[in-house]
């Protein structure tokens, strides 16, 4: 019933009460943002949900957006800003997925939604992770994050899905709240430690 019903009903609850609670923070970021990256403050990209239908997921901009001489991205440790990083050391960047949870393409917990062309690569196994929401947080993310292997990241999710619960989403919560405010085990620029999936798995197949 949990899983079905009352996960749902707390998501939006929680969601649509600390959406409130922060919209002055949210207000001025917006604002300070807005200025400093002279244009939209957000960052909008694709990602599959759940049963991998495709949702966009919203983010404070943290990077700008420049390119190389052939319409490359530049490497993400060349367009990330100041406040960017401030953003995404205080997890501030996540705030606009409460937007996401309000709409339903997330939960507060969930495993965390990938890009969408490591859908191929995954085992059938690890496809069960498409079978919740997606969530802004999770048990991989308060198990190691960032330092987790690819193997260990998804197991982490199929070990959420497969033992899905109320008392699980709060340690999850309390988990996240105490590395929130530590800053523990946040890489802000996640491709200096760690490769692609699909790149990672191609490269296997060879």
């Amino acid at each position: 019933m949990y899983r079905y019903f009352f996960k749902r009903l707390i998501d939006l609850i929680v969601s649509v009460t600390v959406f409130v609670l922060l919209l002055p923070a949210f207000a001025l970021l917006y604002v300070v943002l807005a200025i400093y990256y002279k244009g939209d403050p957000f960052f909008y990209q694709k990602r599959p949900g759940y049963h991998t239908r495709i949702f966009s997921i919203v983010k404070f901009k943290s990077m700008i957006d420049a390119f190389d001489e052939a319409g490359n991205p530049l490497p993400d440790t060349e367009r990330l800003t100041k406040v960017g990083y401030f953003l995404r050391k205080t997890s501030l960047d996540e705030l606009p997925q409460l937007l996401n949870v309000i709409k339903g393409d997330m939960a507060l917990i969930g495993p965390r939604p990938l890009l969408v062309q490591y859908l191929d690569y995954y085992t059938e196994e690890e496809g069960k992770r498409h079978s919740v929401r997606p969530g802004i947080t999770g048990l991989s993310q308060v198990s190691g994050r960032n330092y987790l292997s690819w193997n260990d990241k998804l197991r982490y999710d199929i070990e959420y899905v497969d033992n899905l619960s109320f008392l699980l989403d709060l340690q999850i919560i309390y988990k996240t709240i105490k590395k929130v405010f530590k800053s523990s085990d946040v890489v802000v620029i996640p491709s200096t430690i760690g490769g692609r999936l699909d790149v990672e798995r191609k490269n296997m197949k060879l």
